[in-house]
């Protein structure tokens, strides 16, 4: 969450509390009940939505190990990003659960998490644990709610799912696919059979006994194997039309080997319509007419959404749908095997909404193109991804985005020997993307991408072309899915050598290009 968000300005006269306020609403001296209750509270709204307040307060006695939070927001009114807690969704029902930190209540103390509402609906229907927030049992009898429901495998014809027992007495436990049952067992894990390959499915799971059945828990999302298997060009340096005096692409093919190029940069041409540089049209323009001779020397390009400067699509698309439709235009367009999704700038990469609007979009756009490759690049610090680059890793697995690649920036970041700082990270964001998802490390080498800086970075850190010879043989020996640089537009010596950052040159003593040929060697 950032602090802008945190720092919303109430709108209207006084803060506004629900008008169906569940549970107990504190006032200076909390009263508690015998059993844990949950209070949901408008802290501010504006026009288009709301800030609340969720505080979960344990009665007196025993503490309570670990809480699950749901209700139910009528259509219209959603939900563009929270904090200290774990967020799923299944329809309108939103369902929060304990982060590691917060998840132990003391008897007699309290812990609270924050959400940013969109439209002015009410939650209702709250179950605190499976019972209501209230402090007393929606329906009396029934168990808890599974907690922490994941897909554990999968191959071309079935999903396994696992999920952690349910309080009270259980007698068995229903797997939902929306409002069907796909599967009654009695343990904590099922598998689903008969599906097809490459095929989608999203699940829920409730427990039951001869009182009633419980709240249905978090969703959890998986694919069948046999998908086509994505590609984007495991070597595809950065090329940008308007700037820095861009060489002829097909030129650069014949002369290093390299086949594919990652194009920047898709902005908004005005709102949420997709433009390149936010100037330049999508179709009949130089960009196209690149794509078409790439293409024709037998090579591709992968368009990147984004970049550091300039009017993103992200903060101007209003809702995911709307920037799944923006970033479905350009895959359209160009019938595309590949998207890079450049999250650097702090009004995506730091933005909490932004964020997830973007990481939801893709998962959209993943579910409409099975087999287009989703790259997400960002920046990150000498040891790996820092807090934000950390937060859109677990968010990008809490929202189900199917990212294939997790590509780092290593250079910026005041490094000193660019090779040994651009393996430390790389490895920092191997056990980030391990620590998430569970992955080997094999797994999670298949799952990342570089993205440096050749020459001259904007901090004067110096990348040379036998360190870059370098940092390629260590990815490439670990199977990692991506390698680029910024940019072709660079690649060639400065004039005079001189020693600073310009766009049509690296700012050291290179061969011409020196660098596309070694990322071919990719």
């Amino acid at each position: 969450m950032t602090p802008a968000i945190r720092r919303r300005l109430l709108s209207g006269a006084a803060v506004a509390i629900l008008g169906a306020v569940v549970g107990v609403v504190a006032t200076s001296a909390p009263a508690y009940a015998a059993n844990p209750t949950a209070t949901i509270v408008k802290t501010s709204s504006w026009s288009t939505g709301f800030e609340a307040r969720v505080t979960i307060t344990n009665g007196p006695g025993a503490a309570v190990n670990g809480w699950s939070v749901a209700f139910d927001l009528p259509a219209g009114t959603g939900i563009s990003s929270s904090w200290d807690a774990n967020r799923t969704q299944s329809g309108q029902r939103f369902t929060f659960t304990n982060v590691g930190w917060n998840g132990t209540i003391a008897g007699g103390a309290s812990v609270s998490f924050g959400f940013i509402g969109t439209g002015s609906g009410d939650p209702s229907n709250c179950t605190l644990n499976g019972g209501s927030c209230s402090g007393g049992p929606s329906n009396p009898g029934a168990p808890g709610t599974p907690g922490n429901v994941r897909v554990t495998g999968t191959n071309n014809s079935s999903i396994s799912l696992a999920w952690n027992a349910s309080s009270g007495t259980v007698t068995g436990y229903r797997v939902y696919e929306g409002g069907t049952v796909r599967a009654t067992v009695t343990g904590t894990s099922a598998t689903i059979s008969g599906l097809g390959t490459c095929t989608s499915r999203t699940y829920t799971v409730a427990a039951y006994n001869g009182n009633g059945e419980s709240p249905r828990s978090g969703e959890a999302s998986g694919t069948t194997t046999g998908c086509p298997q994505p590609t984007g060009g495991k070597g595809a340096p950065y090329l940008y039309l308007g700037w820095g005096n861009p060489q002829s692409a097909t030129q650069v093919m014949s002369t290093t080997g390299v086949k594919w190029f990652t194009l920047a940069f898709v902005l908004s041409g005005g709102g949420c319509v997709p433009a390149w540089d936010s100037q330049r049209p999508l179709l009949g323009g130089v960009d196209q007419q690149t794509i078409n001779a790439i293409r024709a020397a037998g090579g591709d390009v992968v368009p990147s959404f984004g970049g550091w400067s300039g009017n993103k699509l992200g903060p101007n698309c209003a809702t995911p749908e709307a920037l799944a439709g923006a970033y479905q235009q350009v895959i359209n367009a160009y019938n595309l095997k590949a998207i890079d999704i450049d999250i650097e700038n702090s009004d995506e990469f730091e933005n909490a909404t932004v964020r997830d609007r973007i990481l939801t979009a893709l998962r959209i756009v993943k579910q409409n193109n099975p087999g287009l490759q989703t790259i997400v690049t960002f920046g990150t610090s000498t040891t790996g991804p820092n807090w934000n680059g950390t937060e859109l890793i677990r968010r990008a697995r809490e929202l189900n985005s199917n990212i294939d690649v997790f590509t780092i920036m290593p250079f910026d970041f005041g490094g000193s020997n660019m090779q040994t700082d651009t393996i430390n990270a790389a490895e920092g964001l191997k056990n980030a993307l391990k620590a998430q998802f569970g992955w080997s490390d094999a797994q999670a080498y298949q799952h990342m991408g570089l993205s440096g800086m050749n020459g001259l970075s904007d901090q004067r850190e110096v990348t040379t072309p036998a360190q870059w010879t370098a940092i390629r043989d260590w990815a490439k020996a670990r199977g990692l899915a991506r390698l680029a640089y910024w940019s072709v537009n660079r690649d060639r010596s400065c004039p005079g050598n001189a020693a600073n950052v310009q766009a049509d040159c690296s700012g050291i003593v290179q061969g011409d290009l020196e660098f596309t040929r070694i990322t071919a060697g990719f």
